[in-house]
């Protein structure tokens, strides 16, 4: 029976916090006014109003600094637009460095806002003792002054932001709670309330707290945690500047605002507690925890240790409260892959800081399909069912929450929620001393440790890791042996049907082999001709399809494809992950190898570059496809879980002559950089399309119409005004993603991926040029505040005519 609403609005937000206020206002800007926003208390009464209100800006991606950024823009206007005071306060943040590695994190920071634009000053302790002079300097070894930053009134913010709101003919309906959500298909078509039912065409889950359960009315599974999270106001004795800046001491493992005469101190302690398995209770209110006074040491002390005047003034308040933390702690954001019409904006555990430019780019998001930016890092779709499950979601937010001041190593892995999801081969590996890291929940080898050699990562900013020599043995028996990678990890999709071919050929930009036995990689495009989907499609049979994609993408791209697929029951499409295990086997003596285990003609005639078949191995059924991201002579092969390591053994018993070796992915991103293959997310992504990042051999505009077709005969057309280059350093060099690319003393990009090239003993990064400069040669690349001369040269490093890949 269809549903039958007492109300309708257009778009119906769940949730009256900084997030779900800031986007009924952005809505009410953008000029749409039938939008009814829904609050079970009053509006702030989440976490809101317990909220310290430091507003930081700079992040690891630029993006997600620009996110920031928006919001300072915002609150530079607010309380002159609204007539609403919210207290903001543009002093700037100093963040201190005491120890010799977080002075490297810190300047790789600077670097990166260098890299951004975004201003940032490097300062000394003496320094930082002026524009702070409450601090104890001694051990300081440096630190970060960002003029820009601040704080804000959380209560104001979201008050001004409701203002807004309601000048633009938007209703806020406050003490009304949302039972159930009414699904129909693939839709959710209205709400159940304490008061009536309302019917809406867009539903929106910014219930804060709430959100994971809220997402449970409609059958969404979020990986939105909730913990403790306490701070400490002091008495208000104290006298300083209006314009004493904001302050974190990482190393102290506290924060500070200024507050009227006092401190507001908080810390991100080890061993916090969960609330509620995530789910509190919808009954919870403006309501506090007791205090724990073991946990607020693990802070207050070393605080007290930096800032000897708190041992000269008292406590006057202590808060402990639920706060919001996903399982990686980062937001949640955009258009839930479960339902057409359903978006959340969720787990914010910086929601006072990022409400501005987050409820801008949900607002683009929902009226124009778009956030405006690639915010992929703060992407709903990055999770996926298995981070939901309570016990993950517990441990993994619990450990997100206490490592938020710890040192982030290039290339670092969580501890928490570990041994989930095992290939088949998983205690093969570890056997042979495979040190893993974790990707959507798989185990995944990293490298291999020798016989001898502890199995543990020993991170390092500037130096060479514990893991290089390891990772370049590792690579030279890719390019001269032959070695075995488990990349079971990839997600994997069957497409098939009657309308398979076309659905298919109408989404991506290559064109696929209309003839069963072919792989074609290629990019899945946007209307704009951003790249939204970087992947492989394999031509099983004349209406079945198999789509590989990576373990951390497979959410995300199998939403793409399935909502832009005929729905006329055509073609159907399933995920099969588990189903399948994938050992990837490459290097020079690889056929050798392969053909000594199968009765399959092998050859380059038989079996050339870009086929895929079904073999036999041992006593195993394969289907193997020649392809790769290492740039050698290799198969993947791709296997039902059952038989997986009977072809591991099948191979490697073939192989010890060959001096056979197994690789992780580490070595795979040397050997691809080396080739210069891309990695979406970083080199790629929606906001690149494939003729500046060199892909236009993937585009076959003459195929007829596809998603982003018009969009790229355009960019043929006008031409692209920056392209994807390739930068070296001899020797090695301490690059990790994000550096600034420098060209006669100015910036002029910034590098998308970097790492070291084992083979050509190189240093590369790869970066976007402005298209008048794809022809210099000569640039510096900036790294923890040293420069280094870097050379712009050919895209592939390595058997760039393709002679060794296609043996």
């Amino acid at each position: 029976m269809a549903f039958k609403a007492d109300e309708h609005a257009r778009i119906v937000i769940i949730g009256g916090g900084a997030i779900g206020c800031s986007l009924a206002y952005h809505l009410g800007r953008a000029g749409e006014s039938d939008v009814l926003l829904l609050e079970k208390a009053n509006l702030t009464e989440g976490c809101t109003w317990h909220a310290a209100g430091l507003v930081g800006q700079l992040r690891g991606k630029k993006n997600l600094t620009r996110l920031m950024q928006n919001s300072v823009a915002v609150y530079d206007r607010l309380e002159e637009e609204t007539g609403v005071a919210i207290d903001w306060r543009k002093v700037g943040s100093l963040r201190l460095a005491a120890s010799p590695e977080r002075w490297s994190e810190i300047r790789r920071s600077m670097t990166q806002a260098r890299s951004f634009g975004f201003e940032c000053h490097s300062l000394g302790a003496e320094e930082a003792e002026k524009l702070f002079p409450y601090i104890d300097p001694e051990g300081v070894v440096g630190a970060a002054f960002i003029p820009s930053d601040g704080y804000v009134d959380p209560s104001g913010l979201t008050q001004a932001y409701a203002r807004g709101a309601r000048t633009a003919g938007i209703t806020l309906r406050e003490r009304v709670l949302v039972t159930d959500i009414v699904v129909e298909g693939s839709r959710a078509v209205g709400v159940v309330t304490d008061h009536g039912t309302i019917g809406c065409e867009i539903l929106v889950n910014c219930a804060g707290l709430w959100a994971k359960r809220v997402g449970e009315l409609a059958g969404l599974a979020l990986a939105a945690g909730v913990v403790e999270h306490q701070y400490f106001v002091t008495e208000k004795t104290l006298d300083y500047a209006p314009d004493l800046p904001t302050l974190r001491d990482p190393d102290k493992n506290f924060y500070l605002k200024p507050d009227v005469g006092g401190f507001a101190i908080g810390g991100w302690e080890a061993g916090s507690k969960s609330c509620w398995r995530s789910k509190p209770p919808f009954e919870f209110g403006r309501e506090l925890f007791e205090p724990n006074m073991e946990r607020l040491e693990l802070f207050a002390l070393p605080a007290a240790e930096r800032l000897p005047v708190l041992n000269e003034v008292g406590i006057q308040t202590i808060i402990n409260g639920p706060i919001p933390v996903s399982a990686d702690g980062e937001p949640v954001m955009g258009l839930a892959p479960e339902l057409d019409n359903v978006f959340v904006a969720c787990g914010f555990t910086a929601g006072i800081a990022a409400s501005g430019g987050a409820g801008e780019a949900m607002s683009n998001w929902i009226l124009h399909g778009d956030p405006g930016m690639d915010l992929w890092a703060f992407d709903v779709r990055r999770f996926g069912a298995p981070h939901a499950v309570g016990g993950y979601l517990e441990a993994r937010s619990i450990e997100a929450y206490g490592s938020y001041y710890q040192i982030h190593w290039p290339q670092d892995e969580s501890t928490a929620g570990r041994n989930l999801r095992l290939s088949p081969l998983h205690d093969v590996l570890k056997n042979s001393g495979a040190v893993f890291g974790s990707k959507f929940g798989w185990e995944r080898p990293t490298w291999f440790a020798p016989g001898g050699v502890e199995p543990v990562d020993r991170h390092s900013f500037e130096a060479k890791p514990n893991w290089f020599e390891h990772v370049a043995e590792e690579c030279r028996a890719i390019r001269e042996r032959v070695a075995l990678i488990d990349q079971t990890s990839f997600a994997k999709f069957e497409i098939e049907g009657p309308g398979a071919l076309d659905a298919l050929q109408n989404l991506c930009a290559n064109r696929l082999s209309e003839t069963p036995g072919v792989c074609t990689y290629t990019q899945l495009c946007n209307e704009r001709g951003g790249i939204e989907a970087d992947l492989t499609i394999m031509h099983l049979e004349e209406d079945r399809f198999y789509l590989v994609t990576g373990s951390g993408f497979g959410v995300r791209d199998g939403h793409w494809v399935r909502s832009h697929l005929p729905r006329d029951g055509s073609v159907h499409m399933r995920e099969v992950t588990s189903a399948l295990g994938v050992i990837n086997i490459c290097g020079p003596r690889s056929r050798d190898i392969l053909q000594a285990v199968s009765n399959a003609d092998l050859g380059n005639e038989a079996f050339p570059f870009l086929a895929v078949r079904n073999i036999e191995i041992g006593m195993a059924p394969v289907r193997a496809a020649r392809v790769g991201y290492v740039g050698e002579l290799g198969w993947e092969l791709h296997i039902p879980s059952e038989y997986v390591r009977h072809v591991y053994e099948q191979l490697w018993q073939a192989g010890e002559d060959h001096g056979i070796a197994n690789a992780g992915y580490r070595a795979i991103d040397s050997c691809r950089l080396e080739k210069g293959y891309l990695y979406w997310s970083g080199d790629i992504g929606p906001d690149y399309n494939p003729y500046e990042a060199g892909l236009g051999f993937c585009v076959a505009l003459d195929k007829g119409p596809f998603l982003g077709s018009a969009a790229l005969a355009d960019i043929v057309e006008t031409g692209v005004t920056r392209r994807l280059c390739s930068f070296t350093v001899d020797g090695f060099a301490p690059f990790h993603g994000s550096e600034a690319i420098i060209h006669n003393g100015a910036t002029v990009g910034y590098a998308t991926s970097s790492g070291y090239g084992h083979s050509v003993e190189k240093t590369i990064s790869l970066g976007y040029l402005p298209l008048e400069l794809v022809l210099q040669t000569d640039f510096e690349i900036e790294a923890f505040g040293n420069t280094y001369q870097a050379v712009r040269g050919p895209r592939c490093l390595y058997d760039s005519k393709m002679q060794k890949l296609k043996a």
